[in-house]
């Protein structure tokens, strides 16, 4: 899923992507860690960033 929505925003014009890589970025300080993500680390799943601005 963290695919998809990387090639959807990737995809759209008028966002720019944030990551010096282009795909995803560390968790920002500024943003909570959510109940879902305890749960997934807690389960051993990946959790992923995508940070875009709006260019236009």
């Amino acid at each position: 899923m963290h695919e998809h929505m990387l090639e959807v925003m990737t995809s759209v014009d008028g966002y720019q992507n944030l990551s010096e890589t282009q795909d995803y970025v560390p968790r920002p300080e500024t943003r909570p860690v959510t109940k879902f993500e305890q749960r997934g680390h807690r389960l051993g799943h990946g959790v992923w960033d995508l940070m875009f601005k709006r260019v236009k």
